[in-house]
């Protein structure tokens, strides 16, 4: 399939809605179109860096993040480093496979190997809106493998004959993230015999039939940089580009009203420069308040249970899904990754290794209660990458344990820091940069002691 990269095809709708969008904009005052897109904004976020993402993966060819075409796997036969960095905060403990999937002319059989019980894998179904809409794997269908069937808002057909499970997404497009644990570097081997056996194939293939006739190409356009999402009033061009591909659901019919009301709609060509002062304000200083609600909802968070989900769970929460979105997209629904954000130690300061060193202490018989594994990982507090350091050593995770030093009462401490805190420790030595970062704590298929709140994660100390 060819997929082209101008945004021509809507060129005519452009010549349609501008007038309109634009009669409706001029009753506006400005403190209604600042509040309008703020809300614009706030909902929209997942989807335009949902979009980047993509796009790195799947649409640019010439990028460093490119992986393959749409509709095939693409298997990372790795655990992800700082070299990494479409995606913020990244797992570094399971080698990824993706999937984008164009489910417009039929769907797809999700096909997964049988593998080994105490092996962790899963499918996560991410749609436009990044909404966790299903999964496959471990906890969900068992680790015997099996052919699924995922489908797009639009197809009427039944499932065939031995497809164990269907799944239903709101959207056109979906990424398919597959997660294959890895128990250390001599485990690897076995990780690409498993990730060799996951496989995508169209409907209409695996029954032997002849395909449908293909979607229309999609004029992709360039997406944004992490920075320019934040504060280019291109947003809001991505956004309606974005929308094209995410029919209207029944909840959502009064808000996408509300946001035609400031020219943000499916096809609808946003003309920055031609943009009256009033209207041009007002959408710079609707971004810049949506964008500090996220910060505050993200810095008020300790963990990501909120933030994750699908829509159902979510029940519309916006702010949520945005706040989840940027502090670390495509993270898991809390039953199958319970995430402990930190961001600040004990005394609520914000962590910096050039100002101190830092403890982490799991008491005796306390350590993350997973089913799976658990994993402690470091990242920059700026760009939300794993940070390179002299060990390549970017988390400690319950496979280490073995080599991991106990402490007299056979409780466990890790220790971070910007320098070695001398051999004997170094086993649990997480290294951290000289400046601001946060880790975050993964507890894959969490105990039920974990999501009723029974067990607390211990504090970050600040030790000097």
């Amino acid at each position: 399939m060819v997929w082209k990269f101008r945004f021509r095809c809507l060129a005519a709708l452009v010549l349609i809605l501008a007038p309109t969008a634009g009669r409706a904009a001029e009753t506006l005052n400005p403190n209604q179109i600042r509040a309008i897109a703020k809300e614009a904004y706030i909902y929209g976020f997942p989807l335009v860096d949902n979009y980047r993402v993509l796009y790195s993966y799947a649409v640019d060819k010439s990028g460093p993040e490119y992986k393959g075409p749409m509709n095939q796997i693409h298997n990372t036969a790795r655990v992800y480093t700082p070299e990494d960095k479409a995606i913020q905060t990244p797992n570094s403990d399971t080698p990824y496979s993706t999937a984008i999937l164009d489910l417009r002319a039929e769907p797809f059989v999700v096909s997964l190997p049988a593998i080994e019980k105490n092996r962790y894998y899963s499918v996560q179904m991410v749609d436009l809106y990044t909404f966790n809409f299903d999964y496959l794997g471990t906890r969900t269908t068992g680790n015997g493998g099996g052919d699924f069937l995922v489908a797009g808002p639009n197809w009427k057909g039944e499932a065939p004959k031995g497809i164990k499970k269907v799944s239903r997404a709101e959207t056109e497009m979906v990424m398919l993230l597959y997660r294959t644990q890895l128990f250390g570097q001599a485990d690897l081997e076995k990780v690409k015999k498993i990730q060799a056996g996951y496989k995508v194939t169209p409907l209409s293939a695996y029954l032997k039939q002849p395909a449908p006739p293909a979607p229309p190409a999609i004029d992709f356009i360039k997406p944004l940089t992490p920075a320019d999402e934040r504060k280019s009033l291109e947003f809001f061009n991505v956004l309606n580009f974005v929308l094209t591909l995410c029919p209207t659901v029944p909840s959502e019919v009064e808000l996408r009203q509300r946001f035609a009301k400031i020219g943000v709609e499916p096809g609808k060509v946003l003309k920055v420069a031609g943009l009256s002062p009033q209207m041009e304000a007002g959408l710079k200083q609707g971004m810049a308040d949506g964008q500090k609600a996220i910060e505050a909802q993200i810095a008020s968070s300790t963990s990501s249970a909120d933030f994750f989900g699908t829509r159902e769970m979510l029940k519309n929460n916006y702010l949520d899904r945005a706040a989840g979105a940027q502090a670390g997209i495509y993270g898991n629904t809390k039953e199958e990754a319970f995430y402990v954000l930190y961001r600040t130690d004990g005394d609520k300061q914000p962590l910096d290794g050039s100002k101190a060193d830092y403890t982490l202490r799991f008491a005796p018989g306390q350590l993350p209660p997973a089913k799976a594994f658990w994993s402690l990982t470091m990242y920059g507090a700026q760009d939300q990458l794993l940070v390179a350091n002299p060990l390549h050593r970017y988390l400690i995770n319950s496979p280490m344990l073995p080599e991991l030093k106990k402490d007299p009462d056979g409780g466990t401490t890790l220790y971070i820091q910007a320098e070695s805190p001398g051999k004997e420790k170094e086993p649990n030595w997480l290294p951290a940069p000289k400046g601001l970062f946060f880790a975050v704590l993964r507890i894959y298929l969490p105990k039920p002691e974990v999501l009723d709140g029974t067990w607390q994660a211990p504090p970050v100390v600040k030790v000097k």
